[in-house]
């Protein structure tokens, strides 16, 4: 794992997440090293995208803090923090394209916001994102004229637009074919090496955790905390955790047990 750097990108200190007095997880600690692949894991409805939203900046911690380089990210005034965020690049889980605009189109948005590159710049610029995510050809089509695994790639070229520090995905491979998600993964594992970017993963999808993740958390829906962390082959491996193993087995190990039922 040299590529790996000894810098923690990011740290997530004692965070607690709540809506209102309902607490979702509390004290997560957690640090990321910059170049790492680094995947929030869980069952549904444990909060993995809420801890996707506090790092982002679209939800504040009840409790605890989250560092970016050694800076508190909530404690920055609004112009830095607005600044941290631009370093940022976001994959949602339905690649959130503008069904209105081209992929070139879709790709410009947030080159003609944040840059003062002209118009043939930014064009120019586009069709190169594009084309690192495989949609070389593909630059004047519509969302609704390819298929999913391409919105995704599209939605990923977007996200890659400002040549962001850090790369968050929320579900990538939702909804996709097991071979648009597995070359999906081989995308994200040939873009941090190529680029060299952080990159934050929520997935529940095991074969994409054990594809392409350097480090993990686990998060529980029944001590609403994270249960385990560390690459998730050495836990599948090593952790007698019943509920780690559960989950990183669909169940296999505790085929005996009574399934538990939880709601979205």
């Amino acid at each position: 794992m040299s590529r790996i750097k000894d810098h923690i990108k990011i740290e997530i200190r004692d965070l607690t997440m709540a809506f209102g007095s309902f607490v979702v997880m509390r004290d997560i600690n957690a640090k990321i090293h910059e170049a790492e692949i680094f995947v929030i894991m869980g069952g549904s409805g444990c909060g993995k995208s809420t801890l996707l939203r506090h790092l982002i900046g679209l939800k504040s911690p009840a409790k605890g803090d989250i560092f970016y380089d050694g800076e508190s990210f909530w404690h920055l005034s609004e112009e830095a923090r607005q600044q941290r965020l631009r370093s940022f690049g976001v994959l949602f889980q339905s690649g959130a394209l503008w069904s209105s605009l081209t992929l070139t189109e879709n790709v410009s948005l947030p080159l003609g916001e944040f840059t003062s590159l002209s118009p043939a710049e930014i064009e120019d610029l586009a069709r190169l994102k594009l084309s690192l995510v495989g949609l070389k050809g593909f630059e004047e089509f519509y969302p609704a004229e390819i298929s999913g695994g391409m919105c995704k790639r599209a939605g990923l070229a977007r996200a890659m637009a400002l040549d962001p520090d850090i790369l968050f995905f929320d579900e990538p491979s939702a909804g996709l074919d097991p071979i648009s998600s597995r070359n999906l993964d081989q995308l994200i594992l040939e873009l941090r090496d190529s680029l060299g970017a952080t990159f934050v993963v929520v997935t529940h999808e095991l074969n994409s955790i054990f594809a392409i993740a350097d480090n993990s958390v686990f998060l529980d829906t029944h001590t609403r905390t994270m249960r385990a962390e560390g690459d998730p082959r050495e836990m599948l491996k090593n952790s007698t955790d019943p509920y780690v193993r559960e989950f990183l087995t669909r169940g296999e190990s505790t085929a005996s047990k009574p399934a538990e039922t939880e709601k979205c």
